[in-house]
């Protein structure tokens, strides 16, 4: 009988001890658990291999680098806004991007565009010296402060216009621009090093192709990585922009699948591919081909999302349509979210204003077109359409999806 007494006392005080210690872990890094699964599923999952770059992924604290009211959000695979009408991107662009660069411990790498702190903080552990620019002055003071705060000592920042780069410690090794141009800035062509490489989001405001330059011979080679979409390059860089969007008359690129697979085998026109592929439909609604996004891991994301230009001050009612095919598609794997058509709406601080979906899909359908008329948030500026699959497991396909005024 004592012996069944201090048997339990132990258990008990054994289960005390194991509860403190993940306590005291929790309070140490509450955010742990939710990195690595963030690291697993939105990095390692979608092919980024590099040891060195998971590893900064999961050492760096993105919570430390939003606001606390973002925090909750800090571990989804999501860029969030950081004030001043910029954004922090996703972790699984920083990734990509970063290993795109093939960072050495030797490197001495130029970033254009400071931001929150978080793509150099990522940078740090992998190279030499890191030189970032931030042109918004509120940031680049902010994010000083939260590099120095967390001991990022190799990382040096400025506050100036990008597009000029940073003269006084060229060349350099490696060059990654966090904003986009319409084209490469020559004063950052002519600060890389020869043989050096450039990772840089280029093109329209929201039709842009992140692309790997390598200097050879004093000339940039291109190496077209993937469709993306950044906030765009002030100062200069947008001076010079020659093609603007309309807010006044948003619209879908390639929202029929119809053209062709860019070189590297994406879609045009849409980016953030996850889970998707193009195929051939002879009874697709729209010519040939559509667009076909499956999932058979629960959790895993399907998803097409595509950028446009759209005042809510001008536009008050947009029209979506589309056709869907479904086969053996069900509900998120929180039950809470399904395969559907999304609009997310934005106002000029890239804060989210609120959604408008399309949808359900779910089960198995033959292809049907859907529709719907929505009302735009008047402080809408820009938007996010979404063509996404929630994590649900099944294959959605997709085709002819566009959006229209309402007038």
């Amino acid at each position: 009988m004592n012996r069944s007494i201090s048997t339990t006392a132990w258990l008990f005080a054994a289960t005390f001890l194991v509860l403190g210690v993940a306590r005291t872990a929790d309070a140490r890094d509450p955010f742990e658990a939710a990195r690595n699964q963030l690291v697993e599923t939105a990095i390692v999952a979608n092919g980024v291999k590099d040891p060195r770059v998971i590893k900064s992924m999961r050492d760096t604290l993105r919570h430390e680098f939003v606001s606390s009211s973002q925090r909750a959000q800090a571990y989804y695979d999501m860029a969030l806004p950081i004030g001043e009408d910029q954004t922090i991107s996703s972790p699984f662009i920083v990734a990509y991007m970063t290993e795109s660069l093939e960072t050495k411990p030797t490197d001495k790498v130029l970033e254009i565009g400071t931001g929150s702190g978080y793509q150099a903080a990522i940078l740090s552990p992998l190279v030499k010296d890191v030189y970032s620019i931030e042109i918004k002055e509120v940031l680049g003071r902010k994010a000083a402060r939260t590099l120095q705060r967390l001991g990022y000592d190799n990382v040096h920042t400025k506050v100036g216009d990008g597009f000029l780069g940073w003269p006084q410690y060229a060349p350099f090794d490696k060059i990654i621009v966090t904003c986009s141009p319409e084209n490469v800035p020559q004063p950052l062509i002519d600060q890389l090093r020869e043989g050096g490489r450039m990772v840089i989001p280029v093109g329209e405001r929201y039709q842009q192709t992140l692309v790997l330059f390598t200097k050879k011979n004093g000339k940039l080679e291109a190496d077209p990585l993937r469709p993306t979409l950044f906030v765009p390059m002030t100062g200069e860089a947008e001076d010079r922009r020659q093609v603007k969007p309309d807010p006044a008359n948003p619209h879908l690129e390639n929202g029929d699948f119809e053209q062709p697979l860019a070189e590297n085998g994406t879609v045009q026109g849409w980016y953030y591919q996850r889970q998707l592929e193009l195929v051939e439909d002879s009874a697709s609604p729209s010519g040939t081909h559509c667009l076909k996004l499956s999932n058979s891991d629960p959790g895993r994301v399907a998803l097409a999302l595509q950028g446009l230009a759209l005042d809510g001050r001008q536009v008050h009612r947009l029209n979506i349509k589309g056709w869907v095919k479904t086969d053996g598609i069900g509900l998120g794997t929180d039950r809470t979210l399904a395969p559907m058509l999304m609009l997310s709406f934005y106002d000029e601080q890239r804060r989210e204003l609120g959604r408008a979906a399309v949808g359900p899909f779910l089960g198995t359908q033959d292809w049907h077109q859907v529709e719907k008329t929505i009302t735009i948030p008047p402080a809408t500026r820009e938007a996010l359409f979404r063509i996404n699959t929630a994590g649900a497991v099944g294959t959605m396909y997709v085709d002819n999806v566009s959006i229209e005024a309402v007038r």
